[in-house]
């Protein structure tokens, strides 16, 4: 069996095609079928791996060292599965991809164009890993009618037309605002954005209507009229107090079940609702616990997406909700701010701007006693603190930011020095690192051994970890052992820098050892104001 779910979006963006996607994905996961999700996004870039987070948000990135979008995220924490680079795809990738085998004739001196090659590399992409699983999830990034989404509007027309009706699932997300003015809401956006979808040939099976406020069904019949869906499968997706309610929401609508119907199968096993139980827990929560999240990007939540969910994740866990507070780096009433918080957090990022605030927040975590975890740049911020700090290197910086800095403790490897493209050339995915025996780490991993996910271009410098672990500043993992990938501090109720990015690894009832132990510390400080 091998069938295909299509998602398209009109209207405007950011209607939650990813979330949506991910939420049918669990409830069919749950059927017991294997679900895979693949993103398409139209953009020329080759991955967003280069691009400004206010414009694309975080850049999640996969076990194998793919630089993608974040919705990748959501697809892993949903479905507990790990993504690799064929679950991602750009429009540059594609084109490169082509033009690579035009170069080398693979097309024995043919015209190429967008249609057939284009889109038959697209087509390709779409069938890719048809073997390895029951039902593929393909999210199309971007809004129906946008130029640069016209060939993968097309080749997913084509690949319809090229498989079995019933093999072919095509799901359209769509916009029904209210009009405040007007006191009603409005099916028309909806209307025009279908008629485009139909215009390119691509007739949606179900519609899912992005509200603010409840559709009657008088509203359904209406879009079912206009936009020839059958009326069942006119579905209400109202905003959601937590994006993790969603597949209920849809579930109470019959959504997994019509599709099944649809798509010609039946549940593989009985339907398992543990996971949706446990996740009502978390409207009943009532404790609050205050993280500060320090950051250059604070403006824009999405920057830090995996952080959030992180956070999140490991005080539900245990029993709480989590305030958290993105703070500018560059604020200057920063330490003011800070004092209302039980932990603090300082996430990975490039560039020299906001380092001073981040350094400055790490002294007031360290002196203060406040929990405090360092991701990446938060890391190597702290590694730059306390040496100047602790070990008196006043001098003390990385080469990202002084390139003459009299005491390197941040440097760059010898084979980064080479790389002529910034894109895709970082240490990037999984690596494995040692963990010493009777350190903060180990007591949270429970391991030795871990295996995490890397995005940098800038190491701890080794030459500096014996005489910081004199002033108690110590590394407890290495990889292989020579490059430090954990940092932490004695006699402090939790202060741990990381080089990789645990956020990556989160999952629903399963937050990661890092967080947990972090939002632990937190609500113990807490506990004892």
């Amino acid at each position: 069996m091998s069938k295909f779910i299509f998602i398209t979006g009109g209207v405007v963006s950011s209607l939650g095609k990813g979330i949506t996607g991910a939420s049918i994905g669990k409830l069919l996961r749950l059927h017991g079928f294997k679900v895979n999700m693949v993103k398409f996004d139209p953009y020329l870039n080759v991955d967003p791996g280069t691009m400004n987070p206010y414009q694309h948000g975080e850049v999640f990135v996969t076990i194998d060292g793919a630089e993608t979008d974040l919705d990748l995220g959501t697809y892993e924490r949903f479905l507990d599965v790990y993504t690799t680079k064929a679950n991602t795809n750009t429009a540059g990738d594609i084109y490169q991809t082509v033009i690579n085998c035009e170069r080398r004739g693979d097309y024995d001196g043919a015209t190429v164009q967008v249609i057939p090659h284009i889109t038959d590399e697209i087509k390709r992409r779409f069938a890719a890993l048809k073997k390895e699983y029951d039902i593929s999830i393909i999210e199309i990034g971007g809004t129906v009618g946008d130029i640069e989404g016209l060939p993968f509007m097309e080749a997913a027309r084509q690949f319809q037309l090229e498989n079995k009706k019933e093999d072919i699932f095509s799901i359209h997300v769509t916009l029904v605002p209210y009009i405040r003015g007007a006191h009603e809401l409005k099916t028309k956006p909806t209307q025009h954005s279908v008629n485009k979808l139909r215009e390119i040939g691509i007739s949606p099976d179900m519609i899912i209507c992005r509200t603010e406020y409840p559709i009657d069904d008088a509203m359904k019949g209406k879009i079912s009229l206009f936009c020839n869906v059958e009326k069942e499968y006119v579905v209400e997706a109202r905003t959601s107090p937590s994006i993790y309610f969603i597949p209920e929401d849809l579930k109470k609508q019959n959504v997994d079940a019509l599709i099944m119907k649809k798509l010609n199968v039946k549940p593989k096993k009985k339907f398992d609702g543990k996971w949706l139980n446990d996740i009502k827990k978390i409207a009943k929560l009532k404790r609050e616990v205050k993280v500060a999240v320090v950051g250059k990007y604070a403006d824009l939540k999405d920057s830090y997406k995996s952080i959030d969910e992180s956070i999140n994740i490991a005080a539900w866990e245990l029993g709480a909700k989590a305030d958290i507070d993105y703070l500018g780096a560059e604020d200057k009433d920063l330490l003011k701010k800070l004092k209302k918080h039980d932990a603090i957090l300082v996430p990975g990022g490039f560039g020299n701007r906001g380092i001073d605030g981040k350094i400055a927040s790490i002294k007031y975590a360290r002196e203060n006693k406040i929990p405090f975890l360092g991701i990446c740049l938060g890391m190597q911020c702290s590694v730059i603190e306390a040496s100047r700090n602790l070990a008196g290197y006043k001098n003390a910086n990385s080469t990202e930011f002084d390139a003459d800095a009299k005491h390197p403790v941040i440097t760059m490897l010898e084979e980064q020095k080479n790389v002529k493209y910034r894109g895709g050339t970082m240490r990037l995915g999984n690596y494995k690192s040692e963990i010493k025996r009777g350190t903060l780490a180990h007591s949270l991993y429970k391991s030795d051994n871990i295996e995490e996910r890397h995005r940098h271009r800038y190491e701890m410098n080794p030459q500096y970890v014996d005489v910081l672990a004199k002033k108690g500043f110590t590394v407890s993992a290495y990889h292989k052992g020579i490059l430090p990938e954990i940092v932490e501090i004695k006699n402090h109720p939790f202060f741990i820098g990381v080089q990789f990015h645990p956020e990556f690894g989160s999952r629903p009832m399963k937050p990661h050892p890092l967080f947990k132990g972090f939002v632990q510390a937190a609500l113990k400080r807490q506990k004892s104001k």
